[in-house]
């Protein structure tokens, strides 16, 4: 707060001393020091109010960046069930639409008109 050097205290001493006076000084010291403690209290208690309010922000920015976190996860595993899903769905409808394992699958070969088997 203040540095006060040990001359520099001697020089204020002696000062207060010849205008003050031997009777009213130790009121004066007395005072003095209470203001100065007082003055301490506040500047603790100001920055510990200071210090308590930048934990908070801080903690309140770190919960920000945890729910965007869990809405980016919860958002990827939505997307792996939706993807899970359609996979099932598509392997499910190739299934429905592929022949009965029993028959014969029709052949794909086509029969040329001109072509009827006369050479």
């Amino acid at each position: 707060m203040v540095d006060l050097s040990l001359p520099e205290l001697a020089v204020i001493a002696v000062v207060a001393l010849l205008v003050l006076g031997p009777n009213r000084l130790p009121g004066a010291a007395r005072t003095a020091g209470a203001l100065v403690r007082r003055m301490q209290r506040s500047w603790a208690g100001l920055r510990a109010d200071i210090e308590r309010e930048l934990a908070a922000d801080e903690l309140k920015r770190e919960l920000r960046q945890s729910a965007q976190e869990l809405d980016v996860d919860a958002l990827r595993d939505d997307l792996a069930r939706t993807r899970r899903r359609i996979e099932n769905d598509l392997s499910l409808s190739r299934d429905d639409s592929a022949p009965p394992a029993g028959d014969a699958a029709p052949s794909d070969t086509t029969t040329d008109p001109a072509s009827d088997g006369r050479s």
